[in-house]
């Protein structure tokens, strides 16, 4: 009944009321947040327009070579040997921007620098070791590695980590003690990093998701040098679609970069590997190029 033989409330009625009294506001407070999450997370990049009225792989492929190729702003110290007036600096593919007018060169004089690199067993790590030296902080994610953390010298970190563009299911990583791959928002929580001065991916095409999740996830923010190496001999792990379709994908990432206010400053095509685009030997391409990108807001 709706009250008790003294003429008070029942137990089932106080409840009632209490859940009209409080479940409306509260109702209220939890669709306005469901609202605002919905507007705040990305599932997708916003693909561009085709290249041409009907969808082509020559128009695509074109527009994409001439966007990589094509430096948005211009960079006259790109790396640590070319501030001491070494010309053979252009010529490498790690180059970073140490133009007075960013960042990094003061946060590198500064020692205040930070940089991730991604790798999957290249034994190549000058470019870590030159920025170590000169007092960055460096840390190399490589899976390849045999303990889980390794320091050499006093700047340089070795982890037994592998950046991806997901988490772990957690049903799977339950049965492990330490699953070794991570998407690089968990590695920077978990590290207690707010900010990567550059971000270095060498990891064997995975950099088109990752580059996708560090964009919708907003992580691309946090950083404020950028340099990958992209492969177009194929369309990359779990890319799908067309050859147009993809080409198009790698474009609008490409864009979506340009969007949050990254410039290229610096192409290395890499004349050593197999000259193909999508496993065509067309267009003139290389199947790797090294591209630099520095963010122009970074404080």
């Amino acid at each position: 009944g709706e009250g008790t033989a003294d003429g008070s409330e029942s137990p089932v009625a106080m409840r009632a009321h209490a859940w009209k009294t409080f479940s409306v506001p509260y109702l209220f407070c939890f669709i306005y947040v469901f609202i605002f999450a919905l507007q705040t997370v990305r599932w997708h990049i916003e693909l561009q327009p085709w290249a041409s009225p009907t969808p082509s792989l020559n128009y695509e492929a074109l527009r994409f070579l001439k966007y990589i190729s094509t430096s948005q702003i211009s960079c006259e110290h790109m790396n640590l040997s070319s501030l001491r007036g070494n010309s053979e600096a252009m010529k490498r593919p790690w180059s970073v921007c140490l133009d007075e007018r960013f960042s990094l060169i003061h946060r590198l004089r500064n020692k205040q620098c930070r940089l991730y690199s991604l790798g999957l067993g290249n034994d190549d790590n000058q470019f870590e070791i030159s920025m170590a030296n000169s007092g960055c902080e460096v840390h190399r994610f490589d899976p390849s590695i045999k303990s889980a953390h390794i320091q050499e010298g006093q700047h340089l970190w070795y982890h037994r980590l592998s950046v991806d563009w997901r988490d772990p299911n957690p049903a799977i990583a339950a049965h492990k003690l330490h699953s070794n791959t991570k998407k690089l928002g968990t590695i920077l929580n978990e590290f207690g990093h707010q900010k990567i001065d550059v971000l270095k991916a060498d990891v064997e095409s995975a950099e088109w998701k990752i580059l996708e999740n560090l964009i919708l996830e907003d992580v691309v923010e946090q950083i404020g040098q950028l340099v990958f190496e992209v492969h177009i001999h194929w369309p990359g792990f779990e890319v799908s679609g067309n050859d147009s379709t993809v080409v198009r994908y790698w474009y609008s990432l490409l864009r979506e970069l340009e969007l949050k206010d990254f410039r290229l400053f610096h192409t290395y095509k890499d004349l050593s590997k197999p000259q193909m685009l999508l496993k065509k030997e067309a267009f003139n391409a290389s199947s790797c190029y090294t591209l630099s990108w520095v963010n122009t807001r970074w404080k």
